[in-house]
């Protein structure tokens, strides 16, 4: 079988036919699957670079890893995306010279561009995070956001952001799902796809709720395929020693999203099931500060009394030994 390039391509092979691998071939779904997304994919997640999406990166690294040593003078982001923790993590003050990774080269693309519209100058190269093309001791700091899940090998991914790494330096990866809280966030949108698209195509709703049957067809093939990309679920104290046997020290691991994440993902996958014109800006601003207000008690309270491997994200920080 004709292996993709480092660019993403395979030959003359047919993009149907490619399509057809990548069911048995997670890196060439990762390919397809995020070079498909990358000029929507803000838009889908509703990722922003202005004070909202700055202090959610900025919250989340401080929390993880503290403030001590802002900012990291060379920055490497692994699955960059679209560059959403890099550029806000940047904007924070967190760091300040910025390199971004992909194994999605038109990812790297509109990564690479939303730096531009930024003001900031960003290196970008199509990479897989088992094979980090940059020499050994060269990052202050490695960080990435939901990447790890995608990643087929993750203790060899560690074992290359560790060799990276300068010694001394750290590592941050976030927004990673664990086990528990995976299995009942897909099982609320399931449901909660079952029902509304019944409900929206209802003779009373269906000519201004209900999206087309195409286009639900669409983000049904695109969920089935999220299948093949998304690789793992993690707990987090076998997180934490997979990050230790590769060699990292001070270690660490947190949870967030319990509540937040139950209201989260069946307003998610609604939002995708009915007709978008319906949705304005007074029906945004209420689900972020739902999700904002439910955050803050599952941090403030419920972090306290429920195990952590409940929760629905895992963050990790650890750094390089010095020695």
């Amino acid at each position: 079988m004709t292996q993709p390039d480092a660019r993403g391509q395979a030959g003359t092979r047919s993009d149907a036919t490619r399509i057809e691998a990548a069911w048995d071939d997670p890196k060439l779904a990762n390919i397809l699957y995020h070079d498909w997304e990358a000029e929507t994919y803000d838009e889908k997640w509703s990722i922003s670079y202005d004070e909202r999406c700055i202090k959610y990166a900025r919250d989340r690294f401080a929390r993880i890893a503290g403030t001590r040593g802002w900012p990291y003078r060379k920055a490497l982001e692994l699955g960059c995306g679209t560059g959403f923790f890099l550029l806000n993590l940047k904007q924070a003050g967190v760091l300040d010279e910025g390199h971004v990774t992909d194994i999605s080269p038109k990812m790297v693309e509109v990564a690479k561009r939303n730096g531009e519209r930024l003001g900031f100058r960003i290196e970008g190269r199509v990479a897989d995070a088992e094979e980090i093309p940059y020499q050994d001791d060269t990052f202050d700091l490695v960080v990435g956001h939901a990447v790890l899940h995608h990643i087929p090998d993750v203790a060899q991914a560690m074992r290359e952001v560790l060799r990276v790494l300068k010694p001394g330096g750290r590592f941050v990866f976030a927004g990673e799902p664990t086990e528990k809280g995976d299995w009942v966030a897909r099982r609320l949108s399931r449901l909660t796809w079952w029902v509304t698209t019944r409900v929206t195509h209802l003779p009373p709703l269906k000519g201004s709720w209900a999206r087309p049957k195409d286009e639900l067809r669409a983000s049904s093939e695109a969920a089935a395929l999220e299948a093949v990309v998304d690789l793992h679920t993690f707990d987090p104290g076998e997180l934490r020693a997979l990050c230790e046997q590769a060699g990292a020290i001070e270690v660490r691991t947190v949870t967030e999203e319990l509540t937040a994440a139950w209201f989260g993902w069946p307003v998610r996958t609604f939002e995708c099931a009915v007709n978008p014109d319906r949705l304005g800006w007074r029906w945004a601003t209420f689900a972020y500060q739902m999700w904002q207000r439910l955050a803050e008690l599952d941090e403030k309270l419920l972090s306290r009394v429920v195990p952590d491997r409940f929760f629905y994200n895992v963050l990790v920080t650890g750094v390089k030994p010095s020695g």
